[in-house]
C-alpha cells in the first residue's frame, strides 16, 4: 500500500511541477491587468484586454498540462496526447483542476494497457506516435465527453437547486456552504456555481457578494501566509508559488492555491475549506455588502464594512495557514518518509 501511494504521489508530482509555471505566469499577468485596471471587473482597453487574455491561456493550458504530465509520468510519450486532450475536454465540461487529475491518471494506465498488446515489429514502430496515441486519446476522450461529462453537468445544476432553495436559510448556514464550495474546488465547477449564485444576485443582494469575496481569496492568501509563518514545511518551489499566491489571492484570483492543492490534496484541500468557511461566515454575519461581482482586497472601494471585510479576510487565511501548518510535516522529514519508502521498494523488488 505505501509503495503504491508512493508511486502515485509521484506521478501527481511530475503534473504539478510542469503545471506551476503556467498557473503563476497566467495568475500574475491576470491580476496585473486586473490591478492596473482598479476595478473588481473585466479589464477594458487594449493593453489591459490584452494582459488579460495572456492570463487566461495561462489558465487554459494548465488544466491539460496537469492531466498530460501525470499520464507521462505513468506511460512515458504515448501517453501525453490521451492525457492532455482528455484533461481539456473535462475542463470544457467544467470538471476543473481536479477533474484533469482523475483524467490524468485514467489516461497513463490506460496507455499503459495499451502498451502490453503484443504487436509485431513493423506495428512496434508505428505504436508509439501513432496507434497507441490515436487509440488512448479515443477511449480517454469517449469516457469524459459520453460517461463523465452528463454527470457533472446534472451534478452541478443540482447545487445550484439547493443553493437556490437556502438563499432563505441562517446566514450563518449559508455562508459556511458558500464559503466552502468556493474554496474548495478554487475556481473549478463547485467554486464557479458558488460564485455565479453571488454574482448574479450582486445588484439585490450585495451582502451574498460580500462573503463570497472573501471566501474567494481566502485559499491563496491562507496558503500564502502558511508558507511565511512555516517556511521549513514547503520547498523552495512552493515558497516562490507562495509569493505568486498572496498577489492573486489580494486581486481575487482563487487558483493561486491550486499549486499547494496539487501537491498534497489531503492537507491543503480541508484547510481552505475552512478557511473559506470562517471568512464567509464572519462577512455574512458583519453584514458586509460587496457591490462587486469580484473578489480580494481590490474590490474594497466599493464595499460597505471594509473594516469587517478586511477581518474576515484575516480570520479566513489564518484558519487556513494554522490548519494547514498542524497537518503538515516539514520537508526534511517527508524527504526522510520517501527516502525510506524508496529503500522498503527496493528490498521488496531484491
Amino acid at each position: 500500500m505505501k509503495t503504491n501511494i508512493a508511486e502515485l504521489k509521484r506521478h501527481l508530482l511530475t503534473g504539478t511541477s510542469h503545471m506551476l509555471p503556467f498557473v503563476v505566469a497566467g495568475g500574475v499577468l491576470l491580476a496585473l491587468s486586473v490591478m492596473l485596471n482598479g476595478k473588481g471587473a473585466v479589464p477594458e482597453g487594449v493593453f489591459l484586454e490584452g494582459l488579460w487574455d495572456m492570463g487566461i491561456a495561462g489558465f487554459t493550458l494548465f488544466v491539460p498540462v496537469l492531466g498530460g504530465y501525470i499520464a507521462y509520468s505513468i506511460a512515458d510519450r504515448p501517453a501525453l496526447a490521451p492525457g492532455m486532450i482528455g484533461a481539456y475536454l473535462a475542463n470544457q465540461v467544467q470538471a476543473g483542476f481536479l477533474g484533469a487529475i482523475v483524467v490524468g491518471f485514467i489516461a497513463g494506465y490506460v496507455v499503459l494497457q495499451l502498451k502490453r498488446i503484443p504487436l509485431s515489429n513493423k506495428l512496434k514502430a508505428l505504436s508509439t506516435y501513432f496507434i497507441i496515441p490515436i487509440g488512448g486519446t479515443f477511449i480517454v476522450s469517449a469516457l469524459v465527453v459520453w460517461v463523465i461529462g452528463q454527470p457533472i453537468a446534472a451534478f452541478m445544476a443540482f447545487m445550484n437547486e439547493g443553493l437556490q432553495s437556502m438563499a432563505g436559510a441562517s446566514k450563518a448556514i449559508l455562508g459556511a456552504v458558500l464559503g466552502g464550495m468556493t474554496a474548495f474546488d478554487m475556481g473549478g465547477p463547485i467554486n464557479k456555481v458558488a460564485t455565479l449564485f453571488a454574482q448574479t444576485q450582486v445588484g439585490t443582494q450585495p451582502w451574498l457578494m460580500g462573503g463570497v469575496g472573501v471566501a474567494i481569496c481566502v485559499p491563496p492568501l491562507g496558503m500564502a501566509l502558511a508558507t511565511f509563518l512555516a517556511p521549513k514545511k514547503y520547498s523552495a518551489e512552493e515558497q516562490e508559488a507562495g509569493k505568486a499566491a498572496a498577489i492573486m489571492g489580494c486581486i481575487g484570483i482563487t487558483e493561486g492555491a491550486i499549486p499547494f492543492a496539487a501537491n498534497d490534496p489531503a492537507r491543503v484541500i480541508p484547510a481552505i475549506v475552512a478557511g473559506g468557511m470562517v471568512g464567509n461566515i464572519v462577512a455574512f454575519m458583519a453584514g458586509v455588502l460587496n457591490h462587486a461581482p469580484w473578489g480580494g482586497l481590490i474590490v474594497l472601494p466599493v464595499v460597505e464594512g471594509r473594516m469587517m471585510y478586511v477581518v474576515a479576510v484575516i480570520a479566513g487565511a489564518a484558519t487556513t495557514a494554522l490548519i494547514v501548518n498542524a497537518l503538515k510535516k516539514p520537508v526534511a522529514d517527508r524527504e526522510e518518509e520517501k527516502q525510506a519508502q524508496t529503500e522498503e521498494l527496493e528490498l521488496s523488488f531484491d
